[in-house]
């Protein structure tokens, strides 16, 4: 018997049987697969069906499931050193964040300072307070925008310009103030003495796959730039390749003050960072801010191998080509009108006859996993390690059951 087999035959038929409720609080809903193993672009589930992932734990597993090269560094730090406190250094997260400044300088951001955190809310939430700080008292209100995503965290949702996520759990933080995205005019009008900063993403994904419209956030950083405002990029989705080039906001020319990372950083590996300037990172000081896990060595160890392997293969290229390849193949598929994104973050915008809840669940069931980003729209966020026959396949999946919902659509008989 195989490992595998053990732990789904075994270990977790015996812990569920009799059991009626879910031993996790329901916050995500009920799962509506349970996934065994992966390796590249593909899963399997606990009955060893095959799926071809295209989300990758939303925009997480960038260089495939189960990477070698990650795989080797956290197996030989795993056997080295785990974690130490923050009293002390090490060598791992030293290198890490060197590795990430030498990115940022490439982009044009010129030269920072990183703090290591666990995901992408906390390094959202580090970004609200260093504005906080860089503003001064009576200074502290971050500027975002509507439809945007920044976290789960209270601070981090507060930003987050979706009115529905924050009802349930008012009153919010203050501070906060939500312009319409990709309004200039809108964005410099909820300017006063009151904002410390600036807050939002190249493309909104959880919005819906929506891209900065062309020249936004030029005219943004410019305004940023006029005003002493920092201008904060989160890059938690969009950063490390997935857009085709390095960060989101290369695409633009731009150069942030600040900038937030995390998803694609450990390739699964749970780990974020918040890169600024090192003028505004100077604003911290000792005891400002923390976290006991902050550059724990086993995750920045999956850090050092995924910009080594990234660096390796090109990623932003792979990114670029795949993107190619994906238009090229859905080009003649009349049940999408078009497709947003860049690189290989990707909303496929469906007619409207169609309903994306129930694409969705058409796609699983074939083996594609994809995601209902909103109503109209899919998902897509592939490894930018996926092959080309991957692609082929997973666009014929989805014209496949685009067609099928169609043609059952028009045969329904009217009650």
């Amino acid at each position: 018997m195989s490992k595998h087999d053990f732990l789904s035959s075994s270990v977790a038929q015996e812990l569920l049987a009799g059991q009626d409720w879910c031993p996790f609080m329901p916050v995500f809903g009920p799962p509506a697969v349970m996934f065994a193993r992966g390796q590249g672009t593909e899963l399997w589930d606990i009955n060893d069906k095959r799926y071809l992932d295209f989300l990758c734990g939303i925009a997480v597993t960038s260089l495939g499931h189960s990477n070698k090269a990650v795989a080797r560094a956290l197996s030989h730090q795993a056997e080295t050193l785990l974690h130490v406190s923050n009293f002390f250094s090490n060598p791992v997260a030293t290198e890490a964040a060197m590795l990430i400044n030498g990115l940022m300088r490439l982009a044009g951001a010129g030269e920072g300072q990183v703090f290591f955190c666990n995901s992408g809310a906390e390094a959202n939430e580090a970004a609200i307070k260093l504005a906080r700080k860089f503003g001064g008292r009576g200074r502290h209100v971050v500027v975002s925008a509507l439809g945007s995503f920044h976290g789960r965290t209270l601070g981090a949702l507060a930003a987050t310009g979706q009115p529905a996520k924050h009802e349930p759990f008012h009153p919010m933080p203050e501070g906060f103030r939500h312009v319409p995205y990709g309004d200039v005019d809108a964005l410099v009008a909820a300017l006063d003495p009151t904002v410390a900063a600036v807050l939002l993403e190249p493309i909104q994904g959880e919005g819906g796959v929506i891209p900065a419209p062309e020249g936004y956030l030029e005219s943004v950083a410019a305004v940023c730039r006029e005003r002493g405002l920092l201008f904060m990029v989160d890059e938690v989705q969009t950063g490390f390749a997935r857009t085709g080039q390095w960060f989101g906001f290369e695409h633009a020319g731009v150069s942030p003050d600040v900038v937030m990372f995390a998803k694609a950083l450990g390739n699964g590996m749970p780990v974020g960072a918040l890169w600024a300037r090192r003028d505004v990172a100077s604003v911290f000081s000792p005891g400002d801010h923390g976290s006991t896990y902050s550059g724990t060595a086993i995750a920045t160890a999956a850090v050092i191998a995924v910009i080594n392997e990234m660096m390796a293969i090109d990623a932003p290229a792979r990114a670029r080509e795949a993107e190619a390849w994906i238009r090229s193949e859905l080009a003649d598929c009349e049940h999408i009108t078009h497709i947003r994104g860049q690189g290989l973050l990707l909303g496929l915008v469906l007619a409207p006859e169609f309903d994306s809840k129930a694409v969705y669940t058409q796609l699983l069931d074939a083996g594609l996993v994809t995601n209902a980003v909103n109503a109209d729209t899919i998902r897509v966020a592939p490894p930018l390690t996926v092959s080309h026959a991957e692609v082929v396949e997973a666009c014929s999946i989805v014209k496949k059951i685009l067609s099928a919902l169609a043609a059952s659509a028009t045969n329904r008989t009217p009650l």
